[in-house]
């Protein structure tokens, strides 16, 4: 399930702020965790309770920018978190499209803002029913939270990848939508074109037995007359 990256960021920002922290996460790639200098902390503590938002965004190795992308991206294309493997502009390219690519690539993804589609769409792929149709939430902890433009901007700007990956996952999962709403349709007149010839044949096998049980009258009317005459 992919979110608007704003939404998500500002939501991961108020779970941060209530005392949410990943400590028991070991961020394993290439069957090693990062070292301490690799992935430093924000936060000297044992959590980041009551952080404000600036705080949040000015921490420039926060894992809440560009979540998304770094979670659905092959990170040991990388060099995991080692960030002087190669320079930050390639590095973002790769990430980006490795990220692209493992979605494309998975048989069904849904998004947040989209919930009846992404109910049809998991439907129609598993071939499962849900009891109750999905709901769509729009007020959210992140929808609460009231930003100026700045902040905006610059929550953006921290997740500018997530930005672009949610563009064309958005893309990608209207395309699915639509194509399997077009073959559901199909499926449907195809339906109905052989319940029609069905009846059709139906009818048509009832037409013989019909006249045949008139024959059989008229000879029957016939040879009692022979008798009489």
């Amino acid at each position: 399930m992919l979110r608007d990256p704003v939404s998500r960021y500002l939501s991961e920002w108020k779970h941060v702020q209530r005392g949410a922290t990943w400590k028991t996460s070991l961020h394993m790639c290439d069957g090693r965790s990062p070292t301490p200098d690799e992935l430093p902390t924000c936060y000297p503590g044992d959590d980041w309770s009551g952080v404000s938002l600036r705080e949040f965004m000015d921490c420039s190795y926060n894992l809440a920018n560009n979540r998304q992308v770094r979670m659905l991206a092959d990170l040991s294309l990388v060099g995991c978190y080692n960030l002087t493997f190669m320079n930050e502009s390639e590095r973002n390219t790769i990430l980006l499209q490795s990220a692209k690519n493992n979605l494309k690539n998975m048989a069904f993804f849904g998004l947040t803002e989209f919930q009846r589609k992404t109910q049809f769409l998991f439907e129609r792929t598993f071939n499962l029913k849900f009891i109750s149709p999905f709901t769509q939430f729009n007020i959210t902890r992140a929808s609460n939270v009231e930003i100026n433009e700045g902040a905006r901007q610059r929550i953006e700007e921290l997740n500018f990848l997530d930005m672009q990956l949610y563009e064309y996952a958005k893309d990608l999962f209207q395309q699915r939508y639509h194509h399997t709403k077009q073959l559901e349709h199909q499926r449907d007149r195809q339906k109905r074109r052989e319940e029609r010839r069905l009846q059709r044949e139906h009818r048509v096998h009832q037409w013989p037995k019909e006249d045949g049980a008139t024959e059989g009258t008229v000879t029957e009317d016939y040879n009692s007359q022979v008798v009489r005459w």
